[in-house]
């Protein structure tokens, strides 16, 4: 005599039925709802202070200018405490991925017990003294987001993603994510703004 499972022994088992196995008691969180949570609170963090220090009432000079939109360049170099204290320890070795990234990587280097790195998706044709030398060094790298970073698996402990995303189409969006997590051994943090209308 055979033993079929019944329908309801097979509902709870999670079967063919998608994300039932992430209620189950014994399994463990996906990595993707982690930094989906951390991305989510980054971003109340910026839109927080972002309502302080601009506004109609703000300075609003002094948020740095990128092709006519803002760059979330001063809002990194703000979220860096608030960053540093999330992560504590694990917040070794750092990546920053954006436009300015010499300035948040000069000031990433300056946090104690913090290395750092960066990514410049765009061309340096302004770089000041200090820029070059950190890509004379090789602590910054001019690349293309569209390609495999050129690093190991979970290279760093953290990626730091800002206004680097929001110009990609989904087909490269959904490659580069993807390859900014596997250079990340605890978190990717993605600040995004709106791009500019067509």
């Amino acid at each position: 005599m055979s033993r079929r499972p019944s329908a309801a022994r097979r509902f709870g088992d999670g079967g063919n039925i998608p994300f039932v196995g992430a209620f189950h008691h014994k399994s463990s969180p996906s990595p993707i709802v982690s930094i989906g949570i951390f991305v989510v609170g980054a971003l109340l963090v910026v839109g927080y202070l972002y309502h302080g220090s601009g506004g109609k009432n703000g300075d609003i000079a002094a948020l740095s200018r990128l092709d006519g939109g803002v760059s979330c360049t001063l809002e990194v170099q703000r979220l860096i405490p608030f960053i540093k204290k999330a992560y504590g320890d694990n917040m070794k070795k750092v990546l920053h991925v954006g436009p300015e990234t010499c300035s948040t990587v000069s000031q990433l280097l300056k946090e104690e017990d913090t290395e750092a790195w960066g990514i410049e998706p765009y061309e340096l044709d302004d770089a000041d003294a200090s820029c070059k030398s950190l890509v004379h060094k090789g602590i910054v790298r001019v690349a293309d987001l569209k390609f495999a970073l050129p690093y190991r698996p979970k290279s760093f402990s953290l990626v730091i993603v800002s206004d680097a995303l929001d110009y990609l189409s989904p087909k490269y969006l959904n490659k580069t994510v993807p390859e900014l997590a596997r250079v990340a051994s605890d978190g990717v943090v993605i600040l995004s703004g709106n791009p500019p209308e067509p």
